[in-house]
């Protein structure tokens, strides 16, 4: 897999060999510039993929190399044993004790295409994709250890019990954690009482947004596993703020490249699937985000089959033999969205303020949850064609589609169907799903990409915050030092919309002016120990129940003027006190 550097030599699509060595003296240095040369007379496809390498990398790895026995990557060649196919002697430090010669290069090259003929170039594409979608495939060059959607005749899933599940796990373990509605709770309970039978300690979960119990934070548990937050949820809040569990900052479309280029090298992933079809296929469900990234770069996937997971259409195909061990449990429920009953009166405004201003007919919407998008969604019934394409969505969307307000037919990612990475919400969004091709699961790396984003005509983009200061600084994930959820899509999407194509994109932030403590959201400084998830100059509308300030383009003076305006009225004059103190002039207009 690119991304790490590994002592050895590799397959190129089928077409060269790259060989790599520690650059340890100019011998080597010359003898891979030689190298180098030969792929060029190769092919020079080849030259454009080294070019495009960045700068700093001191040694190139290359994608393809000859199946193991369970049609997965083999372990790379190491440069000990090219030495030996070369016939030359290895150091004790497993370097190439000689100078290689090109002849000898020319030798191996030739060996090894006798196995991979330039006839197989068209099994062995220049571009490897991470999303199965044929209309949108992103190429990257952090290339998947293994694809997940094929079958592998004549290998099938060990189906196992709970208490089986976990057979050979070890000690310093990294694990992934399918997430949201889909958190597998009945195999994270298998886990900690596993983990604890025999005895093993320094395992990591590494996961967004849990729901469900949390066993691992139980004293038997918690110096054993520990969780990696990726963005965190109600449930490990505390956890997180206590030290028992950590907290990671990333932005979500960036959150599967942890996995691809391999700052988290994970053992074993944990996903709750679909049961296997006539044809063996499964489905991640309610959840591809970052799960498809996290499966196909773990050496190890235990999966909960369960029937009330819908099958979904998109990059969340997996194949059952492509599952280590599958452990069948229908009993389980996926987890639900609590809905507040009632929406709040200062929600509602925003919702209809958002609405009435800033989303056209045509638009392609992006939305959080809460309350606040709620509202919107629930303000948006006399529009027309309206477009989804978001990281997630909950049950707000369901009245629009029976209203035909939302139909996609403008957009220009997948007209037609909706895009979304993963949804929370009750069982009727769960049902909506199920074999409904209308809705298209995207890996989170391409639909939180804001170079596919701002394709799209009219992108609208609604997210909450915590708090904002009177330039415009945008916190999102925390309250004062004590950290909240995470970035989640918010910058993502915000700048995907600010950037359109079109021109006609609206980033905008909603939330309302004043707690229901009295405490003003529109603030002279940000909290001590705060942190801006989307920056001043991201920041384009700030929307709450008082109207709508456009920030883009104006000086901090004009910035502080439009954001008290809308500021709670008991707030203002004390806001343009301390505009004054900090910007040693009066906030104004112009």
């Amino acid at each position: 897999m690119l991304g790490e550097c590994w002592d050895g030599f590799s397959l190129v699509e089928g077409t060269a060999v790259m060989v790599i060595m520690d650059m340890a003296d100019m011998a080597v240095v010359m003898a891979i510039r030689m190298v180098v040369m030969v792929v060029d007379m190769v092919v020079d496809m080849v030259v454009d993929m080294v070019e495009d390498m960045e700068e700093d990398m001191d040694m190139i790895l290359l994608q393809y190399k000859p199946l193991d026995e369970d049609n997965r990557v083999a372990s790379p060649v190491t440069s000990s044993e090219l030495a030996a196919a070369l016939e030359k002697p290895s150091t004790i430090d497993n370097r190439v004790a000689q100078v290689v010669t090109s002849a000898e290069v020319a030798a191996v090259l030739n060996r090894i295409l006798l196995i991979f003929p330039f006839e197989s170039m068209n099994r062995f594409p220049l571009q490897r994709y991470f999303s199965t979608t044929a209309a949108l495939a992103r190429s990257s060059r952090w290339v998947d250890r293994q694809e997940i959607s094929y079958p592998i005749f004549g290998r099938e899933p060990k189906w196992a019990k709970l208490d089986k599940a976990f057979d050979g796990l070890k000690s310093g373990s990294n694990i992934f954690v399918h997430g949201i509605a889909a958190t597998p709770t009945p195999l994270l309970k298998a886990l900690c009482e596993y983990v604890v039978a025999n005895d093993l300690r320094n395992i990591k979960l590494h996961h967004l947004h849990l729901e469900g119990e949390t066993p691992w934070l139980g004293e038997k548990v918690r110096e054993r596993i520990r969780s990696n937050s990726l963005f965190t949820g109600s449930n490990l809040r505390s956890a997180v703020n206590e030290g028992f569990a950590d907290f990671n900052s990333t932005f979500l479309h960036e959150v599967p490249m942890l996995f691809r280029k391999g700052a988290i090298n994970l053992d074993v992933a944990l996903i709750q699937v679909s049961p296997p079809d006539a044809n063996g296929y499964c489905s991640l469900g309610t959840s591809v985000d970052t799960a498809r990234a996290a499966i196909t770069n773990a050496n190890h996937i235990i999966a909960l089959s369960n029937k009330n997971m819908p099958r979904t259409f998109g990059d969340g195909l997996i194949h059952a033999s492509q599952i280590d061990v599958l452990v069948e449990d229908n009993n389980h429920k996926l987890h639900e969205r609590h809905f507040e009953k009632n929406t709040s009166e200062q929600a509602t405004k925003i919702g209809r303020i958002i609405a009435e201003n800033l989303v056209d007919n045509g638009a392609t919407l992006q939305m959080g949850i809460g309350g606040i998008p709620d509202a919107a969604l629930a303000a948006l019934t006399e529009h027309k064609d309206l477009g989804i394409h978001t990281e997630m969505f909950s049950d707000g969307v369901l009245p629009l589609i029976k209203k035909n307000v939302i139909t996609n037919g403008n957009k220009t990612i997948h007209p037609g169907k909706l895009v979304v990475s993963f949804v929370y919400g009750s069982t009727e969004l769960y049902d909506f799903l199920h074999d409904n091709p209308l809705v298209e699961f995207g890996d989170v790396q391409w639909v939180n990409d804001p170079a596919i984003i701002r394709q799209n005509p009219k992108v609208t983009a609604i997210n909450s915050a915590v708090e904002i200061d009177l330039t415009g600084q945008v916190v999102s994930d925390s309250v004062g030092k004590r950290f909240l959820s995470g970035f989640g899509g918010q910058v993502d999407f915000i700048r995907g919309a600010a950037v359109s194509d079109d021109g006609l994109g609206r980033p905008i932030i909603a939330l309302p002016s004043i707690t229901a403590k009295g405490v003003s959201k529109i603030v002279p400084y940000i909290k001590e120990g705060a942190g801006v998830v989307t920056s001043r100059a991201h920041v384009h509308y700030v929307v709450t129940e008082n109207g709508i300030a456009q920030l883009w383009g104006k000086n901090m003076r004009q910035r502080a003027y439009e954001l008290i305006k809308i500021a709670h009225p008991s707030v203002r004059e004390e806001l343009e006190k301390e505009a004054f103190k900090r910007l040693k002039i009066m906030p104004s207009a112009d």
